[in-house]
């Protein structure tokens, strides 16, 4: 155990927690053994040196390198227990209070199930890539590396200071060029694989992904037909050229052209998140243009219906699972073919226009149809009514329809370029406009013979369902205000109530009407049932088919960025796609002459982007041997990057073993760590994963598809990475403004009455706010702070006491000190602050202490293991309030108590606990058990009361004192959820049956 000098006087200063933050030193008249700030920090650093030099916290592998601290591989008898926080990003800003919420969390279940009796694998690495190095490159020339490297070492002081119980040996960086070679090697995986529909999974599902190998051997038997060729083609027919054309449309990662959106005064492709409302970039409010780029993409498409139904087979909050499969966008319905009628009667008999619909029931009072600007039918549409559309318009059509144009095509042609100015996201914000153009060109309608006139609206996207809509405007209000803006016919096929008033569309149930044709009637019947007839109908008659349809899109995976994962290709002459051997991986970043991509005058559309990457020719061209008997040849480098998400996608399987260099993860290590195990986890995965809600679609979406397309070519066992997921809320914080909306320093702010806030600086009235922390607020708070003036111990304590782990709740640096006495109370107990001398008795607990005892193990266990570490400190509280009334407290009570404390505060446990006699780390000895002899106690109802509300009722002892009934009574989840990050102003309490709390 370390050694801590107990007759340092307590004035001494502790070692600085983190280079540059001096310790604070206790105040000369406190007792010499006091526990204070100043005592805190040297036994805190001091037991951390410990845990890293014993390797306490080493998670031992069942092979290899990897043992526990005594050299010990795991026992496969042994429980296991991976836990994980998702992978932080390594600000140059640090941390503030807000971001250790969720790694304290999930260091406090680690060491309970370590001291369950657990093998717990508990590690953090950093997910390194990313923008906010490279725009910190371009301001000051310095290598994201360099950046990115300090940033790293910064967090990693700051965390360790905390005394979080990682696994170092398994920490890394998505930067590092061993990390970048299994990136590479797992986006390798997905470009050499298809989806086979029909090949059957190792869980008995049809439909997985099958190596490209095994496609192109059965284009070689003639087994399989090969698109875009006439029957009977001979794989050998064709040249290299053709044949790697044919692959590429099938593979699960391909280049193909895509809409972007680009950002010429900036130099960059943007996602949709960094563009406003208005078209214009978030970063410098440049104008942003749609501009079909070659991109990379992954075919998540694919797997859709997977992603979906597996969401089963995980312990996820329901909220998650919600926004996941609202995400994906699971429906169905038709697709219903219509056939298209031109000026003079031309048709396109090879090119009907499909649309898909959920609502097939409802196709007779279908009486236009859209379709998106950029759709490819739109020209064909044209060309019906001569050339570019340049015959002038059908007698008939309204005004309305023509746009200004003298024919079709000059207005579709100057409703293009006006929609050519706006991203999608501006397009569907200006949906409620309702602007658009006539083709000239018409559609009949499968079910009556009608011809409904064919728009063109900028509110419908190519990128969704087929990039055109059936409108059916008497029940759709988007389809009724376009109907009303260009005057088209609108017909009930739902019977609205007798006094609709015919002001909008009615979109509720009703008896279906007007809906029947010689050979099928769909009036009077339910919607299941009219959905099922319409779609056989349209069958029987070639027009249509029952289909199931996803929201979701591929996914777009370049970036003409600088600091990113190259691409593992190169392009032959052909500027088709090869791979690279898995010998030439790492694929590394050349230096470049800057970061800077090149710019352009704002509004020159026609221009296209230059990754950094495009400027180092020696690196761009190349001359390789590719081992496909093609001997050496030149090809071109892909000047993209991926996006940062490809390192995020598959971290939690290098942390079983970062140094693994035969495998993405070796087979011993995916059946210790992540394989399923019982039948109450069938997917496997890890174990636990704590992080925000932030991250509820983008990341989870894409690590499940990397994690499904590993499964299926056998590099893992489980179909799914994390099998529960827990969201943390959030710590926020009270900004104060001036007169003027400027901020002033939050913790200079006093209170001068309920609700009424002065800023002593100038004494003027300033106004509170409630949000987020941030330097610009002036309320940033960090725990470099908090470790200097109350000790990491106290720090974590008041993070974990705050309130339920997944609600958000407000920081108040005034409250810390409740959890400061604490654990000055319980020091107290054990340490007498005048000579250093232990409190403790060895007689036998009293029955009323049993009692005691063995309530606060059994709810603190209880509430642990739901994760309510706010409530199981509150039971701990109990119980040390009890000792403090004691005389000698037992030392079996005390022992309890401090392995009971020990996840929240370790660093005081330790030094307890060795102080008690104990030589070894109390790590992992096992959690106190209770007897349920004592636990047999009459209880009282008390009431719970916020502002005179009835919000709680607890079953308390009659004997429960008052401070205690207060501390149960503010952790209690339902009164923190009524609070709401209000400040609470008093507390009346009656004990046993009564607390009021004012706010």
């Amino acid at each position: 155990m370390p050694e801590i000098d107990a007759n340092a006087p307590a004035a001494a200063p502790a070692a600085p927690a983190v280079p540059g933050v001096p310790a604070v030193p206790a105040a000369p008249d406190e007792p010499p053994f006091r526990y204070t700030a100043a005592l805190a920090g040297q036994i805190e650093t001091r037991w951390q040196d410990e845990w890293e030099r014993r390797g306490t916290f080493w998670a031992a592998n069942p092979v290899g390198d990897l043992t526990d601290g005594a050299g010990r591989h795991a026992d496969p008898a042994t429980p296991k227990f991976f836990v994980m926080d998702m992978f932080p990003y390594p600000s140059g800003k640090g941390l503030h209070v807000g971001h250790p919420l969720g790694y304290i969390a999930t260091d406090v279940m680690g060491r309970y199930r370590r001291m369950c009796g657990d093998n717990v694998l508990h590690a953090l690495g950093y997910d390194a890539f990313g923008l906010p190095a490279e725009q910190y490159a371009l301001q000051t020339g310095q290598h994201p590396r360099i950046t990115t490297e300090q940033n790293i070492a910064t967090m990693r002081a700051q965390l360790r200071r905390l005394g979080l119980g990682h696994d170092a040996r398994r920490s890394f960086a998505t930067t590092d060029p061993d990390y970048v070679r299994w990136t590479q090697w797992i986006f390798l995986q997905i470009f050499n694989s298809w989806y086979d529909p029909d090949a059957i999974r190792p869980d008995g599902g049809r439909g997985a992904a099958r190596p490209i190998a095994e496609l192109e051997a059965a284009f070689q038997a003639g087994t399989k037909p090969i698109p875009g060729h006439p029957e009977g083609t001979s794989w050998d027919a064709l040249s290299g050229s053709e044949r790697r054309a044919v692959l590429n449309g099938f593979r699960l990662a391909y280049v193909t052209e895509a809409p972007v959106n680009w950002a010429p005064g900036l130099g960059t492709v943007l996602a949709n998140e960094e563009v406003t409302a208005e078209g214009r970039s978030e970063r410098g409010n440049f104008p942003v243009f749609q501009k079909s780029l070659r991109q990379w993409n992954m075919r998540i498409t694919a797997y859709a219906e997977r992603l979906a139904a597996d969401l089963d087979a995980v312990d996820w909050p329901d909220k998650v699972v919600a926004m996941q499969r609202n995400w994906i966008g699971r429906s169905t319905g038709a697709q219903v073919a219509f056939q298209v009628e031109g000026i003079g009667g031309a048709t396109l008999a090879d090119s009907p226009l499909v649309v898909f619909t959920t609502r097939p029931d409802t196709l007779f009072g279908a009486t236009y149809m859209v379709l998106a600007p950029e759709h490819p039918l739109v020209d064909q549409l044209l060309a019906l009514n001569g050339g570019q559309g340049d015959q002038p318009w059908a007698d008939g059509v309204p005004a309305a329809w023509r746009g200004g144009g003298a024919t079709p095509g000059e207005a579709v042609r100057a409703y293009r370029r006006a929609a050519s100015g706006k991203t999608a996201i501006e397009r569907q914000a200006d949906a409620g406009k309702k602007t658009g153009a006539f083709t000239g060109a018409y559609a009949i309608n499968p079910v009556n013979g009608q011809p409904v006139p064919i728009f063109i609206a900028d509110y419908v996207l190519m990128g969704y369902g087929t990039g055109a809509i059936m409108a059916v405007p008497a029940h759709d209000q988007r389809d009724w205000d376009f109907a009303h803006t260009f005057d088209l016919k609108i017909v009930d096929t739902v019977q609205p109530p007798a006094d609709w008033p015919r002001e909008a569309a009615w979109v509720g149930d009703g008896a279906t009407i007007n809906s029947a044709n010689d050979e099928v009637s769909l009036n009077g019947l339910g919607v299941t049932e009219a959905k099922a007839v319409i779609t056989d109908w349209l069958a029987s008659k070639g027009a249509g088919q029952p289909v199931v349809t996803y929201r979701l899109r591929d996914w777009l995976f370049s970036r003409q960025r600088y600091w990113g994962e190259p691409f593992p290709i190169v392009y032959g002459e052909d500027d088709q796609p090869r791979a690279l051997p898995d010998t030439m991986l790492p694929v590394s970043l050349p230096e470049v002459p800057d970061y800077r991509p090149r710019t352009f005058a704002p509004d020159d559309a026609d221009s296209s982007p230059e990754s950094p990457l495009a400027r180092n020719q020696d690196w761009v061209t190349v001359e390789l041997d590719l081992g496909d008997g093609a001997g050496v040849q030149r090809y071109r480098r892909d000047t993209n990057t991926m996006p940062n998400w490809a390192g995020s996608c598959w971290y939690y399987l290098r942390y079983t073993d970062p140094g693994e260099a035969s495998a993405v993860i070796a087979p011993v290590e995916d059946d210790y760590w992540l394989a399923p195990r019982t039948a109450a986890d069938p997917a496997g995965g890890v174990d636990l994963y704590v992080g925000g809600v932030e991250h509820a679609v983008l990341h989870l979406l894409y690590a499940r598809f990397w994690h499904k397309v590993l499964y299926d070519l056998g590099f893992v066992k489980g179909c799914e990475p994390f099998h529960k997921l827990f969201n943390q809320g959030y710590i926020q914080a009270y900004a104060y403004t001036d007169a003027r909306g400027q901020y002033v320093p939050a913790e200079e702010v006093v209170e001068s009455r309920p609700g009424e806030f002065v800023w002593p600086e100038t004494g003027e009235a300033v106004t509170q706010e409630y949000g987020k922390m941030g330097k610009s607020l002036k309320n940033i708070v960090t725990p470099d702070e908090m470790y200097q003036d109350y000790g990491a111990d106290t720090f974590r304590v008041y993070e974990m006491s705050m309130g339920p782990l997944d609600v958000s709740r407000p920081w108040d640096t005034r409250a810390v000190v409740g959890s400061q006495r604490f654990l000055q109370r319980l020091w107290r107990n054990v340490v007498d602050e005048d000579t250093g001398e232990l409190r403790v008795s060895d007689d036998a607990p009293g029955l009323d202490t049993l009692k005691v005892m063995h309530r606060a193990i059994h709810d603190v266990r209880h509430e642990m293991e739901a994760m309510r570490i706010n409530t199981a400190i509150a039971r701990m509280i109990v119980l040390n309030n009890h000792l403090t009334g004691l005389a000698a407290p037992p030392r079996a009570a005390v022992e309890a108590l401090v392995l009971m404390v020990s996840p929240v505060a370790p660093h005081l446990a330790e030094e307890i606990w060795s102080r008690l006699g104990h030589d070894e780390s109390l790590a992992h000895h096992p959690f106190p058990e209770f007897d349920p002899q004592y636990l047999v106690e009459d209880t009282v109802t008390c009431v719970v009361q916020i502002q005179g509300k009835v919000r709680a009722r607890l079953e308390v002892p009659p004997s429960i004192g008052e401070a205690e009934l207060q501390e149960l009574a503010l952790a209690d989840a339902s009164v923190m959820a009524a609070v709401a990050g209000r400040a609470v102003r008093r507390v009346i309490v009656r004990a046993p049956k009564l607390v009021n709390i004012v706010v």
